[in-house]
């Protein structure tokens, strides 16, 4: 069974892009434009394998997202990619305090993210 992931980016053309490097590489791939839309799905029943987020989004960031998602008794242990432009190391800090699994800066080729996502996903 494929594994899903869960975009989370308010840029339509990332998300296009992420959605179709995902597919093409045998994922499932869900989205959402802000971190509230993103933790109102998981909320309501979807149960992806992996999140993938944005940091700077409309309406609740990556990082709000990431603790929220960590409060949330079945999404505690489930990995969380970050995809950002910020790439100071206070940055990569604050994420990780937020329980972020790993920190990607954009642009990132889709061969790079793929090999991340097996890394961090068991059975990917």
């Amino acid at each position: 069974m494929a594994k899903t992931i869960l975009v989370v980016d308010d840029s339509v053309t990332m998300v296009l892009s992420l959605k179709t490097t995902l597919t093409m590489n045998g994922f499932q791939v869900d989205t959402a434009n802000n971190g509230q839309s993103a933790l109102e799905k998981l909320k309501s029943g979807i149960k992806p394998d992996l999140i993938l987020t944005d940091i700077n989004m409309p309406v609740m960031g990556g990082f709000e997202l990431i603790g929220k998602v960590r409060a949330l008794p079945a999404f505690r242990f489930i990995p969380i990619l970050t995809l950002t432009t910020e790439s100071e190391a206070s940055k990569r800090e604050e994420g990780k305090r937020a329980g972020a699994t790993g920190w990607l800066v954009k642009p990132v080729a889709g061969n790079d993210l793929i090999n991340v996502i097996k890394k961090v996903l068991p059975g990917a």
